[in-house]
């Protein structure tokens, strides 16, 4: 049945259907004319599904990051990045990296981050001279630093099907979030250092900094905020998600002074959308992993990988290597809910400590969501770059070696994920 389910589901996507809908069609199919079961299995799982209190942090968290992001803070986050990284070589790139870092402790997506800056960053790096693919491919990696900076989307899905802490996830991925965005700082001063790029004649102030600093400073706070209520226990993460709320709508209403009735009303909408077409996915997966726990998959995989590989190393290897190979097709979502059930199982086989799993997976996924030929926001940044996907390709060599070697520290290094 598991067999008929996959053999579907990739024919539904070569098709082109959405994600979530080839999740249930392929699920429902597989039940009904290989399983002899009946669908009253697919309706049961997909309300089970939804009865999750802890998934409610993510509408709220998703509606805290569009309500922050769509007025004055969001051109105070990015002024902030800009002049901060003025006196750099190459401080124009740079700039992505910063920006990447900060909107990623509001919005917690990948894609949304690299559509957001995308839009406001690539244009103006071209009129500094910096080539368009160049910018492209800078844009689609730093973006993966969302995903890993409190609060996830991600880290919540994995959470969702894992049952780890949510509060142990987010302070995991703040140490490795900063070590890749360092790593990518790196990378775009090297190359422009390699290019002959120069920094301005002209950079901000301390006073300009201090200004800056400050106003942005509800957005820095926001993660550190989160990561303290959490670890102290002071409110569980669907609470923590909703406080976020009532702290995004405080500061737009007396801080900024820049919230209006439309803009709430509109910033509500976005916030469903993303919302809905996440939960899809969510509902979709639920039947896809029924179906491979009714078919023992987890099991029989941890239980072959055990039998044919016993070094946990080469275990660990093998499973990066599967999830990059996944990442490319797949969106990110989708992948986390259907192989962290497989995935779990196996780590715990050989010790791995499920934070540290979560962490490996997420960027893994992360990194094939720029690789070729699938990769969202390798389509996005070249989309909005109005330059072609071969060329950004090309460039795009150096942030993905900082990337996998960041991948590797994660994947081996316990102390990095698990304090």
């Amino acid at each position: 049945m598991s067999l008929a389910m996959v053999i579907i589901f990739c024919v539904l996507m070569m098709l082109a259907v959405p994600v979530g809908h080839a999740l249930i069609i392929s699920s429902a199919a597989a039940i009904y004319f290989f399983g002899g079961l009946p669908l009253s299995i697919v309706a049961q799982q997909l309300y089970q599904q939804t009865q999750s209190f802890p998934m409610l942090a993510m509408p709220f968290f998703m509606l805290a990051g569009t309500l922050m992001l769509g007025g004055k803070l969001g051109n105070e986050l990015l002024a902030f990045a800009s002049k901060t990284m003025e006196r750099w070589r190459g401080g124009p790139l740079a700039t992505t990296v910063v920006a990447s870092v900060v909107f990623g402790g509001v919005s917690g997506s990948a894609v949304a981050n690299a559509s957001a800056l995308g839009s406001v960053l690539i244009p103006w790096q071209k009129r500094q001279g910096y080539p368009a693919a160049l910018c492209a491919a800078n844009n689609s990696t730093s973006a993966v630093i969302d995903i890993l900076i409190p609060p996830s989307i991600p880290l919540i899905l994995y959470s969702l099907v894992s049952g780890t802490s949510i509060a142990d996830l987010f302070t995991a991925g703040l140490l490795p979030g900063i070590l890749l965005a360092g790593g990518l700082l790196l990378t775009c001063n090297w190359i422009a250092r390699r290019r002959g790029f120069t920094a301005p004649e002209r950079s901000a102030t301390m006073r300009e900094l201090a200004r800056l600093a400050f106003l942005s400073s509800p957005a820095l706070l926001l993660p550190i905020l989160i990561l303290l209520g959490l670890r102290f226990g002071i409110a569980t993460p669907t609470e923590i998600a909703v406080l976020a709320v009532v702290y995004a709508l405080a500061m737009s209403l007396f801080f900024y002074r820049d919230i209006t009735w439309q803009r709430f009303q509109d910033n509500m909408i976005e916030a469903g959308i993303a919302t809905g077409v996440v939960m899809l996915v969510i509902i979709g997966s639920a039947v896809c992993g029924w179906i491979l726990t009714f078919d023992q998959v987890p099991e029989r995989f941890a239980e072959w990988i055990g039998a044919t590989i016993q070094n946990p190393i080469l275990i660990i290897l093998s499973m990066n290597i599967l999830l990059l190979i996944i990442g490319m097709p797949l969106d990110l979502p989708p992948s986390i809910l259907l192989l962290g059930p497989i995935f779990v199982p196996l780590a715990a086989s050989i010790g791995l400590d499920p934070v540290q799993l979560g962490l490996i997976m997420v960027l893994n996924l992360g990194i094939g969501l720029y690789t070729p030929p699938i990769g969202t926001t390798l389509f996005i940044s070249a989309s909005v770059a109005k330059t072609s996907l071969g060329a950004t390709t090309r460039e795009l060599w150096p942030f993905l070696l900082v990337s996998l070697i960041v991948l590797a520290l994660v994947s081996y290094v316990p102390a990095l994920t698990i304090y």
